[in-house]
């Protein structure tokens, strides 16, 4: 059987109250956690406050402790 490279993703599993960070893409900025479902999650801006709630897609990168946040631009 022939072997390959594979890259394994897995849901990371958020709870409310959790600080994020999304590192790139649209959705790149920091997050406060305010809720989580099997599908959906909804997050706020620390900034401008702004709500929203999008289907599920967190993968854990890396965890930092000490980590200012949020962060500025």
């Amino acid at each position: 059987m022939a072997r390959h490279r594979v890259a394994l993703f897995k849901l990371f599993p958020l709870e409310a109250g959790q600080k994020i960070r999304i590192e790139d893409g649209p959705r790149r900025g920091d997050w406060e956690v305010l809720g989580v479902t099997e599908r959906k999650m909804k997050l706020r801006c620390p900034v401008t406050f702004k709500e929203v709630e999008w289907d599920r897609f967190a993968c854990l990168a890396r965890e930092l402790e000490d980590e200012e946040w949020p962060e500025e631009h």
